[in-house]
């Protein structure tokens, strides 16, 4: 995706070749590397090595040619050349070293060259962030796929990325225009803006974008308001038939937004924050169309590029750009913004921890910000550069772009994929402790029972010594508790999601003998859905208490007394009573208590706990209930 790159025309900030004297044998090879002709670049360079004129200079510049187009097989070899020619070698270098090696999946070799990278550069967050989780592969590696991707079907033999989904059209880049100019990055024609249409569930038949938005220099990704009337894009520094350069002479990307006029991508205006001497791009939009996302390298920012945000008014102008911060940006590159429905912030960054090159991540927003960047794992990232993800929750489907494993002769393509989300992104580590509610000593071999929203069993367990179960499960879902233990009375918890997603749940129990008196088994009110007999979650867990007492008391015999509010005819409530009897009766023979000892009995409306004419809901609650008398001790 390198070659996307001339969206943000970093990459001539990134390689520090520049750092040698140029002789006249790299005049031609430096000409067209410093125009970002990187083919011709490197063909003049390999004709130089090939004659034995090989320098530490230029292994560099070749190192960074081909790290510019992805070809990391040649970038890992002239960086390992220009590392051992060259003098007093930066600490940048051992990070694209390590990036490259990551890339070719040579791991162990990449986290060597990311120890030397933070031994040079030991304030670079990037640096910090590894020192603290050196081991940080293996679990994005080897962790349980959240989606499924496949190869869209009107990609081209061209670079095609960007795919973004508003109404039944698909909006996305592509170089397919082969009447368009060459460009000398990578060969290929500059980039138009196209849109498919959906048909029959698939989107179909992609054509040039109508309007005016496309130009004979390069397009990038688009955005487009909720109203549908506006769109943001990106574009090269080109707008009524001029083209701008920076005062070092080189062509910068600015935003623009176009208007829809009359069914055509019209009225094309620039962005005031615009500048020729710096890159903004890859626009993205809050779901209220409030707020524009975008990329830049303007002054002041924390790294290559980082994320800003700016409020858009009412009558259409803009406020200050605002920097994302630490929290999301580091001194590589960060990219690529996608703000979906839930307000979830998805971007590209090669310099949070990754599988290789860029990687997409995600940071859940909160009230003052965003929550901590999360990488999106396998398939979603691969060894290659991924990015321009976007996604829409409600269907769960959405698209990403990568030039995984796509090689046409030196340089690496990028193609769109669509993607489908198969497992919450967020895991939940759920910390139990089962305790005696006197002593507060550990329970041991107590049972816990994980239970979600819908009262569906998603895990067991049973506690250590220690009085201790862990689980971890799927985020982003409520959870809830029961834990049963011999001689103790049951209990329940429910889960709240923590934003590091590590929950501690102390669950305290009582004896056992402290719900036993001389004539009953006394529970909380065993509660039945209006008009129903079956046995709730939560009243499962109250019978699972009688179990217990039962188990224990092996001599003890209980009669089931089932009771009903007095909505309804006396006969229909009878007969609810008598079957919520047999429910109750049938639960708890389930669960290993003999038949001869728990009977049941339904009383209708005949025996209300409250004598009421105009009750209250709660008063109908309390009616409808269930007792448990204790017919032998």
């Amino acid at each position: 995706m390198r070659k996307t790159y001339y969206i943000l025309s970093l990459l001539l900030l990134m390689g520090g070749s520049g750092l040698f004297a140029q002789s006249s044998s790299t005049k031609k090879a430096d000409k067209y590397y410093d125009r970002l002709d990187y083919v011709k670049a490197i063909e003049k360079y390999e004709d130089l090595v090939s004659d034995g004129d090989g320098t530490a200079y230029i292994y560099h510049r070749l190192a960074d040619a081909y790290y510019n187009i992805y070809n990391t097989s040649q970038a890992e070899y002239y960086y390992k050349m220009y590392i051992q020619e060259g003098e007093n070698v930066e600490g940048s270098v051992y990070y694209r070293y390590a990036q490259m090696l990551k890339a070719n999946q040579k791991f162990e070799d990449s986290n060597e060259a990311m120890k030397v990278f933070s031994s040079k550069s030991p304030n670079d967050q990037r640096a910090k962030a590894f020192e603290a989780n050196p081991n940080y592969l293996p679990k994005l590696l080897n962790g349980e796929p959240r989606f499924t991707i496949k190869e869209s079907s009107f990609n081209t033999s061209l670079s095609d990325f960007g795919g973004y989904e508003f109404g039944d059209h698909l909006y996305f880049v592509s170089a397919r225009n082969k009447s368009r100019r060459d460009y000398g990055w990578n060969d290929q024609p500059t980039l138009d803006v196209y849109v498919a249409s959906k048909e029959a569930g698939e989107y179909q038949n992609p054509k040039s974008l109508s309007g005016e938005v496309n130009s004979k220099f390069h397009e990038g990704t688009v955005s487009i308001t909720p109203d549908g009337k506006t769109m943001y894009f990106t574009r090269n520094n080109y707008i009524d038939g001029d083209y701008e350069k920076s005062a070092e002479g080189i062509g910068k990307l600015k935003i623009y937004r176009a208007s829809l006029v009359n069914g055509e991508w019209d009225d094309i205006k620039e962005l005031p924050f615009n500048s020729d001497e710096y890159s903004n791009g890859h626009t993205a939009l809050s779901p209220d169309g409030k707020t524009l996302y975008f990329s830049s390298d303007m002054p002041g920012g924390l790294g290559m590029s980082d994320l800003y945000k700016v409020s858009i008014n009412e009558d259409g102008s803009f406020g200050e750009p605002e920097n994302l911060g630490a929290g999301i940006n580091t001194e590589g590159r960060e990219s690529f913004p996608f703000i979906a429905a839930d307000g979830t912030l998805y971007f590209s960054s090669d310099g949070q921890l990754g599988i290789g090159g860029l990687d997409v991540f995600y940071a859940k927003a909160k009230e003052n910000g965003y929550s901590s960047v999360k990488n999106m794992g396998q398939p979603i990232n691969s060894s290659g550069d991924d990015f321009a993800f976007t996604y829409n929750p409600s269907t769960e489907k959405g698209f990403v772009s990568s030039n995984r494993g796509v090689i046409e002769e030196t340089v690496a393509n990028d193609n769109i994929y669509e993607v489908t989300q198969i497992q919450p992104l967020e895991e939940i580590k759920i910390m139990t402790q089962v305790v005696d509610a006197e002593s507060g000593s550990p329970i041991s071999g107590a049972t816990v029972v994980v239970y979600d929203a819908q009262e569906n069993e998603v895990s067991k367990g049973m506690t250590t010594p220690a009085g201790k179960a862990d689980f971890t499960l799927p985020g982003s879902v409520a959870y809830s508790i029961q834990v049963n233990a011999e001689d103790y009375e049951s209990n329940m918890a429910s889960v709240s999601q923590e934003e590091e997603n590590e929950v501690a749940v102390l669950v305290e129990l009582n004896p056992i003998e402290e719900i036993i008196t001389e004539e009953e088994v006394v529970l909380n009110p065993i509660m039945f859905d209006f008009d129903k007999s079956n046995i709730r979650k939560q009243a499962a867990f109250e019978l699972d208490k009688l179990v217990a007492v039962m188990k224990k008391y092996p001599e003890m015999k209980i009669k089931v007394r089932s009771h009903t509010d007095k909505r309804g005819s006396a006969t229909y409530n009878q007969g609810l009573s008598e079957r919520r009897a047999q429910s109750t009766v049938q639960y708890v023979v389930s669960q290993g208590i003999a038949e001869r000892r728990i009977s049941g009995e339904g009383f209708g409306e005949s025996e209300p706990k409250v004598d009421c004419t105009s009750c209250s809901e709660e008063q109908f609650e309390l009616n409808r209930r269930s007792e448990f008398k204790i017919v032998k001790k």
